[in-house]
C-alpha cells in the first residue's frame, strides 16, 4: 500500500512533533487526532510556533510553512483514521489507554494499514494482542524533541512481519530519522540504558551525595553529556521516567530497576519537570 496520509494519535509534544516531521520532511498529508478540538487546536498552535522558529532561522520560508500547515488536518474523532494509510499512536504511556485505542483503530482502519506505537517501554507484542492484525503492529519510538533528534527506535513484536518492518524503516527515513531496529524487550534499548542512569542520579540526590547542579555538572564535564541526567529527566517528564522504571522493574523482576522513592515523591507532588513548571529545577514562564 502506498503511504500518502499518516494518522497521528495525540496532539501533544510528541504527537505534534511527529505530525510536523511527517508533513515537513516527509511531505505526507497528516491527520492529527486528539480527544477534543481544544487539544487539537493547542497542538496546531504549538506546531505553528515551532515552524516559526525555523522561519526565523532561515531554514524554512513563510511559503513553505504554509504548505506544511496545509498538509495537516485536525481531528477529534478516531473514525477519521479510516482515511490514513499508516497510523502512529503517541498517546499517554498507559496500557489501558493504548488498549482502547488499538482496539478501536483495528476496527476503523482498513486491513492493510500498519498501526505503530510511539511507546517508550510498553511491549509491542502486548499492544498487538489488542488487535486482529498482530503482523502489522510495530513500535516507532521517537525521541524528544522529535523535530531535532535523529534516532528512531523501530521495535518488532513477536508477530511483526518483515514487510511491516521494512515499510516502517523506510517511512522513518523519509521523515528525516535514522531508524535502528530492536526486538521487543522491556525498555527496548535506549531507555533500558538511559532511564536507570536518571534513576541512579535521583538516588544520589536522595542520599545527599551531591546537589542537583553538581550531579548534572559532573556528567556534563566528565562524560561529555550535553545535558545532566536530572535536567534530562525534567525534559522527558518525571512521570514518564517513573512509568518506564516501573515497566523495567516489573519486566525483569530485578531490584536494580527499582524506582527511587524520591522520584515517586516528586511525581506524587506534581513536580513533573518542564511541562509542569517544576521538577528537579524550576522553570519560569
Amino acid at each position: 500500500m502506498e503511504i500518502r496520509t499518516i494518522g497521528v494519535i495525540g496532539a501533544g509534544q510528541m504527537g505534534g512533533g511527529i505530525a510536523q516531521v511527517a508533513a515537513h520532511l516527509g511531505g505526507y498529508n497528516v491527520i492529527m487526532n486528539d480527544i477534543s478540538k481544544e487539544f487539537v487546536d493547542k497542538g496546531m498552535a504549538a506546531l505553528s510556533k515551532n515552524l516559526d522558529r525555523l522561519v526565523a532561522k532561515g531554514t524554512l520560508s513563510t511559503g513553505q510553512k504554509s504548505q506544511v500547515i496545509g498538509r495537516i488536518v485536525g481531528s477529534a474523532s478516531l473514525e477519521d483514521m479510516a482515511g490514513a494509510d499508516f497510523v502512529i499512536e503517541a498517546a499517554t504511556e498507559r496500557v489501558d489507554i493504548k488498549k482502547l485505542l488499538f482496539e478501536k483503530l483495528d476496527k476503523v482502519c482498513p486491513a492493510g494499514v500498519i498501526l505503530a506505537s510511539n511507546t517508550s517501554s510498553i511491549s509491542i507484542t502486548k499492544i498487538a494482542s489488542f488487535t486482529q492484525r498482530p503482523d502489522r503492529i510495530i513500535g516507532m519510538h521517537f525521541m524528544n524533541p522529535v523535530p531535532v533528534m535523529k534516532l528512531l527506535e523501530i521495535i518488532r513484536g513477536l508477530a511483526t512481519s518483515d514487510e511491516t518492518f521494512k515499510t516502517t524503516i523506510n517511512l522513518g527515513a523519509n521523515m528525516g530519522k535514522i531508524p535502528q531496529g530492536c526486538a521487543d524487550a522491556p525498555g527496548f534499548v535506549l531507555n533500558r540504558l538511559l532511564i536507570p542512569m536518571i534513576n541512579e542520579a535521583v538516588y544520589l540526590l536522595n542520599e545527599n551525595v551531591s546537589s542537583v547542579e553538581e550531579i548534572d555538572a559532573m556528567m556534563k564535564l566528565g562524560a561529555n553529556h550535553p545535558m545532566g541526567p536530572l535536567a534530562l529527566g525534567d525534559l522527558i517528564g518525571l512521570d514518564t521516567c517513573l512509568a518506564i522504571m516501573e515497566v523495567l522493574c516489573q519486566g525483569y523482576a530485578d531490584s536494580k530497576y527499582r524506582p527511587c522513592p524520591l522520584l515517586k515523591k516528586y511525581v506524587d507532588a506534581g513536580y513533573l519537570g518542564r511541562k509542569s513548571g517544576r521538577g528537579f529545577y524550576r522553570y519560569d514562564s
